[in-house]
């Protein structure tokens, strides 16, 4: 260890000497078309900063001194040309880096010494590329992002965001020529066992839309000294909007000062309405594309509750929560500025990263919380930040249990699917009388102007703002006569051949998950392992589509490491089975794992997504495969999805997922023989450990969706046989004297006899039954839980427990409120 210390900072030094000496080189000749550039730029620049655009500039180039210089040149040259312009005095140029990549830091090194040694002002505020989450909610004039060894989406939709009106984006990458095959960062991880190599697709897509889109780009060729392309200038000057504060506000003007567009002061002036509402329940839902200062809104609405609501009340407080509490940062810092507006004193908690997690002032208190651990917390006022990164299925949660909420959500980012969002979850909003639903749309970008070039390439590249297609009666008639067709696309067919087929299918994935990101495509496009299906109407128009993994037909040493292995690269069906049920050689049995399936979010419970599996399942066995599968994170809805289609799930994590709630599955449906003889094996002994687990690993998972698992499993279970004294001992309970808590291992014992009996006698008991044994004998819940698990009183879930019990003690052992009483020794 101590070895890899030295030989780090020895090569820390090394960067670093030989960035001096570059800095230092007096015969460098700056080419003569990047001279020409540079006149452009000028140009450029002028009018972006008059138009509120921005302006992005590629460098490529073997040669990375080179093109570290060249950066260098930029920065400062862009900074002369606003020193010309008395625009600003000091600029704040973000350079974000590979801390794994020598030639990286060098051109990092570069950049520092060349501008502090040429007299810039530019402040360089510098970062590794993986820590561009840290970096929401700032602002800079400019950012440089090294693209020499990796090109990872993610990062360029939030990094590109973060810079201002006129700002300038710099892109280093390799040779624009040979920059297609090389094998990035991001490739290397889709590499898996029997795919050796990775497509090359998402780099050619990524060049392609940068030539296409003209306005303020400029591509720059330093190994041949060429402008690759020819910039386009907009002289088009952006409407000048006043922003008008109401009259009949209830917050300090204070507060309203802070807004920078309209859509942010009637943010804040319907968030006013939080304060009386006395109804049952008050959503105010703000939807935006990403830099319309959504969450800024909902911080300073926040600031101004607080101090509102502390006035008839003596303790105030707001729950802030959000898929990370990265996301929250602009919702908090601009709360803290509202505070401070209204003169209130604050205390600001910060966690070792510098991230704010608390607001407490002398009535009041604003704390972010985990969206698992918000839904049951109560509070004056509940926050949803980027509450498209969510999974419908906690957003109900949290809206079930809370009477004031304001939510902000992302339509078009990198955060996650914020038409999914409006699909799914509104619709239960608009459906419940007793909450009142109020929507609102922030449309003004507040870092720069309305039509950005960079903006528009950002979602042109990315696919930000991929919608499914619009379906009329024609497509309705096909799809209630079954007049469909099976599609079987190629990848690099979709992004270079037909765009708008590729844009229908990403547009259907990203309506159905809730935190489908950029990188996602890249994915899609270069994984070799995945491919793409489909089934579309008459017209073209995609209505159901699937991201399937191709797994398996490992070699049977292969799969006998995975034993010890603790993760594998793909192949997580065969990884799961081998380490969990220890079945070596199903490693080398072939199957498809559906990584997504969706439908169009219009025509959902129409039985498309079936059919679509119908056609999956069909081609696989014609393929001669073993198996097919799928992994989610588990709910009643995607268990009864699957399970009517013959999929029965197989295996699940013993944690909830941090963000969901839910417990990841695998379900598998097996098509050949000896699959099949696998599967039979391993469900039988996932029953068993699921019973036996509810105790304790799965203690907190949802009634209703345990007895839909254990209902889902039929094996050969015999009734367990009770001794004279138990079935004593459970008449006392039913019908004598003794209590639960005396009997309760005999009870276990029916009990669990009856789950795994299931779904033999599933009409022995009830729901209602069903449920409450589930808590109180399964999973050991205290009646109290039991009772608030149900919503009844603690007298009633006696009761149901009781008369369930008394159900099974007689269907199993013909006990009654007659049954024969006491023993005597001599039948001992």
């Amino acid at each position: 260890m101590d070895e890899e210390i030295i030989e780090k900072q020895e090569t820390k030094e090394i960067i670093k000497k030989k960035a001096e000496e570059l800095t230092y080189e007096p015969n460098f000749e700056t080419p003569v078309n990047f001279l020409r550039l540079t006149r452009l730029l000028k140009k450029s620049i002028n009018l972006a900063i008059k138009t509120k655009k921005r302006i992005m500039i590629v460098l490529s180039g073997e040669d990375q001194e080179k093109i570290g210089i060249l950066t260098s040149k930029l920065i400062l040259f862009y900074e002369n040309v606003l020193r010309e312009e008395q625009i600003l005095k000091n600029i704040n140029f973000l350079y974000v880096f590979y801390d794994s990549s020598d030639a990286s830091k060098l051109k990092k090194e570069i950049a520092k010494k060349l501008i502090k040694e040429r007299g810039g002002k530019s402040k360089l505020s510098i970062y590794r590329i993986e820590d561009s989450r840290k970096l929401l909610g700032q602002t800079f004039q400019g950012a440089v992002i090294d693209l020499l060894e990796d090109l990872r989406p993610n990062y360029i939709g939030i990094i590109s965001g973060l810079i201002e009106k006129g700002g300038l984006l710099i892109l280093q990458t390799p040779s624009w020529d040979k920059w297609d095959n090389k094998v990035t960062l991001f490739k290397r991880n889709l590499i898996v066992p029997n795919y050796d190599k990775p497509r090359n697709i998402f780099i050619t897509w990524f060049k392609k839309k940068i030539i296409d889109h003209k306005e303020n780009m400029f591509v720059y060729d330093a190994d041949n000294d060429k402008l690759i392309n020819q910039p386009e200038f907009s002289y088009e000057m952006p409407k000048e909007v006043k922003i008008e504060i109401p009259n009949d506000i209830i917050f300090p003007k204070e507060i309203y000062e802070l807004a920078l567009t309209q859509d942010q002061v009637n943010v804040i002036k319907e968030s006013e309405s939080l304060k009386d509402f006395s109804e049952k329940k008050k959503v105010i839902v703000v939807t935006a594309n990403r830099g319309r200062g959504k969450s800024c809104a909902i911080g300073l609405s926040i600031s101004g509750l607080a101090k509102k609501l502390s006035e008839d009340k003596k303790r105030v407080k707001i729950v802030v929560t959000s898929p990370s509490l990265e996301n929250t940062q602009s919702l908090m810092e601009l709360a803290i500025k509202g505070f401070e507006k209204q003169n209130m004193k604050i205390k600001v908690d910060r966690n070792k990263d510098g991230l704010i997690y608390g607001i407490y002032g002398e009535n009041f208190a604003v704390s972010y919380l985990e969206p698992k651990d918000a839904i049951e917390e109560p509070c004056d006022i509940l926050a949803i930040d980027e509450a498209s990164g969510l999974p419908v299925t906690i957003l109900v949660k949290l809206w079930q249990y809370h009477k004031k909420i304001l939510i902000a959500s992302t339509l078009h980012g990198y955060e996650g699917a914020g038409r999914g969002f409006s699909f799914r979850f509104l619709n239960y909003l608009k459906k419940d009388e007793n909450t009142s639903l109020k929507l609102l749309e922030m449309i003004t970008p507040i870092r720069y102007a309305e039509n950005d070039p960079i903006e528009k390439w950002l979602f042109d590249v990315l696919l930000l703002d991929a919608e499914p297609a619009d379906i009329d009666d024609n497509d309705l008639s096909d799809i209630n006569n079954g007049n469909l067709s099976y599609l079987i696309v190629k990848p690099e067919d979709l992004f270079f051949k037909d765009e708008g087929l590729l844009r229908q299918i990403f547009g259907i994935y990203v309506q159905a998950h809730y935190r489908n990101e950029p990188d996602d495509l890249a994915l899609i496009a270069d994984a070799p392992h995945y491919i793409i299906r489909a089934i579309k109407t008459s017209k073209g128009k995609v209505v159901s589509a699937s991201l399937i993994a191709e797994e398996g037909g490992l070699s049977y040493e292969f799969s006998k490491s995975l034993l010890l292995e603790d993760r594998t690269r793909g192949n997580i069906i065969p990884d799961r089975i081998i380490k969990h049920y220890r079945i070596v050689d199903f490693g080398t049995l072939k199957g498809w794992r559906i990584v997504r399936i969706a439908t169009h979010p219009i025509l959902q419970n129409k039985g498309l997504g079936s059919k679509l599996l119908s056609y999956i399942v069909n081609e696989g066995l014609e393929k001669k495969l073993d198996w097919i599968g799928s992994g989610f994170g588990i709910n009643l809805e995607l268990a009864n999805f699957w399970l009517k289609n013959g999929f029965p799930i197989i295996h699940m994590s013993p944690d909830r997922n941090p963000i969901s709630g839910e417990y990841t599955v695998l379900v598998l449906k097996p098509l050949s023989e000896k699959a099949k003889k696998i599967q039979n094996v391993i469900i039988n002994v996932f029953k068993n450990k699921l019973v036996y687990s509810l105790y304790d690993t799965y203690k907190i998972m949802e009634p209703d969706l345990a007895v839909t698992l254990l209902n889902s499993i039929p094996i050969e279970y015999k009734t367990v046989d009770l001794s004279e004294m138990e079935k004593q001992r459970l008449w006392a309970y039913l019908y004598g004297t003794m209590t639960y808590e005396t009997t309760n291992d005999v009870i276990f014992k029916i009990v669990n006899s009856y789950f795994k009996s299931l779904p033999i006698n599933n009409d022995l008991l009830n729901d209602i039954e069903k449920k409450a044994l589930i808590l109180k004998v399964m999973q050991g819940r205290s009646w109290k839980e039991v009772s608030k698990e149900m919503r009844i009183s603690l007298d009633k879930a006696e009761k149901i427990v009781k008369m369930g019990i008394s159900k099974l003690s007689y269907h199993y052992y013909n006990i009654d409120e007659n049954y024969k009483t006491g023993i005597d020794s001599s039948e001992l």
